[in-house]
């Protein structure tokens, strides 16, 4: 079936169906541990072209997807981060996203050309096309870090959760930039090192630069501007986010890391509806996250992943155990603090996802050569990396005794009510019991915890302002404010 002939009404049932499907996979392979990322790339493959025969050939709606997706991830993992936890690991954080990324793609980049030159003949890479093939792989995913370490509430030691967070956030500029460069030297012939650096330096100050300045004149928008309608303030958060990314490419500038930095500015800074404006962006994270992984799983064809299995299992192993870990050892070297356990785990937690898969568009979309060959081998390591590597990451945190105990979040069920992120107190409920009316059925009556409050009662559908001669009932719920 080509969804290009496909009436519109049909294309919608078949995006909603294929929403329906990936939400239930998920949540059924949360309970086993599988990555829920995973499973939504598989859904697109099992609906696509070798599989239900969807046929979605397009890689530039693909590619305008994930472009989409990846901005909405970046930033609202920005606003996610809090600047006092990466203080402390800014340092180590930038040096991986950049080194780090440099580093992994020229080691893997010569491991690929000599083996496509000596034992893998059948796919053969000129030294340019092995080093595009490296750094479209040579960044962490922020989706797939962010979601494995959200969904798991994993609590990490040594600051390590923050350190992965803005290393895989802030990464992807670096991998794109590489990506874009080797696919215009391997066009246009040998260009000068010099020129090549200067617009990497170029890249990186403006997008860095222009990031806190339309962050910061962000917040001064949302905080001046006077919306009658108060659900219009997510709706020109979400504007801002596209015009961050746009006017930064337009000024020669990296779009996705003045995306990133904006988030970051604006999570670490007070504005209107804030909390509503952080919610809204978590559940556009995860809708883009669904159809930019299933845009890709529908793009790939499995039986024309057979060819490359060996190829791709040797470099995503490689990546895993050598170029991954010597690319993190050498960058942290200087930061005695970083103990050992924390650098085999920061090397181990090198998940590839979304990006890869959507940078690996950009070759096939330029018309380079071995593009196809190019997007196949890194869907490849990708699901390579995300079933190894993405189903242990708690287990070898425990291994490696870096894992904390986990703090489970507290969530009202019979009260929809939130308080902002700068009242320091925590909302909980109580149900009535017959032994908390032990001593008394009022709420003078009963013991309360040290700067405790009991702020409302609900009796069935009923919602009661309480006072200290309310007569509580079994079956009622308190919802508490304490410390």
């Amino acid at each position: 079936m080509d969804l290009t002939t496909v009436s519109v009404e049909n294309i919608v049932l078949i995006g909603a169906l294929l929403l329906f499907i990936s939400i239930i996979a998920g949540k059924t392979g949360y309970r086993f541990g599988v990555p829920i990322l995973v499973l939504f790339l598989v859904v697109g493959m099992l609906f696509g072209h070798d599989g239900l025969g969807l046929e979605f050939s397009n890689p530039k709606t693909a590619q305008l997807i994930g472009v989409l997706a990846l901005n909405i991830i970046l930033f609202s993992g920005g606003m996610d981060t809090k600047f006092s936890e990466i203080r402390p690991i800014l340092a180590q954080g930038i040096v991986l996203a950049t080194l780090g990324v440099l580093l992994t793609a020229l080691i893997t980049g010569v491991f690929i050309y000599f083996c496509t030159q000596h034992f893998f003949t059948a796919v053969t890479f000129s030294f340019l096309e092995a080093l595009l093939l490296a750094s479209v792989m040579s960044s962490t995913d922020s989706a797939s870090v962010f979601a494995i370490l959200g969904s798991k509430g994993l609590v990490l030691k040594e600051k390590l959760r923050p350190l992965l967070e803005l290393e895989s956030g802030s990464n992807d500029p670096m991998a794109y930039l590489l990506t874009i460069t080797f696919i215009q030297l391997i066009q246009i012939g040998e260009g000068s090192l010099w020129r090549i650096a200067g617009t990497f330096a170029m890249q990186l100050i403006i997008g860095a630069g222009l990031g806190f300045l339309l962050g910061r004149m962000s917040v001064k928008l949302m905080n001046r501007i006077n919306i009658d309608n108060q659900s219009l303030y997510t709706v020109l958060l979400l504007t801002l986010v596209f015009i961050i990314f746009s006017i930064t490419n337009l000024l020669q500038g990296n779009g996705y890391l003045a995306v990133y930095i904006s988030g970051l500015v604006m999570g670490n800074s007070q504005f209107v509806h804030k909390k509503t404006s952080k919610s809204f962006m978590d559940g556009m994270t995860w809708l883009f996250q669904i159809v930019m992984f299933l845009t890709l799983g529908l793009l790939v064809n499995p039986l024309e992943l057979l060819p490359i299995a060996g190829i791709g299992l040797a470099v995503g192993m490689f990546m895993i155990i050598v170029s991954r870990p010597v690319a993190v050892w050498l960058c942290l070297l200087p930061f005695r603090k970083v103990s050992i356990k924390a650098k085999h785990y920061v090397s181990w937690v090198g998940l590839r996802g979304a990006a890869p898969i959507l940078f690996a568009t950009y070759p096939l979309t330029s018309h380079v050569r071995e593009g196809a060959i190019i997007f196949n081998i890194v869907f490849f390591v990708t699901l390579v990396s995300l079933l190894l590597q993405g189903t242990t990451v708690p287990l070898v945190a425990q291994l490696l005794g870096l894992a904390g105990e986990s703090k489970k979040k507290l969530k009202l069920k019979s009260f929809d009510v939130e308080l902002s992120e700068d009242i320091k107190s925590v909302m909980t409920e109580q149900k009535v019991d017959a032994a908390l009316l032990a001593k008394g059925n009022r709420i003078m009556d009963l013991t309360l915890p040290e700067n405790a409050l009991i702020v409302m009662v609900r009796r069935g559908e009923q919602y009661l302002v309480p006072r200290g001669s309310t007569v509580l009932e079994p079956g009622d719920v308190l919802l508490q404010l304490s410390d």
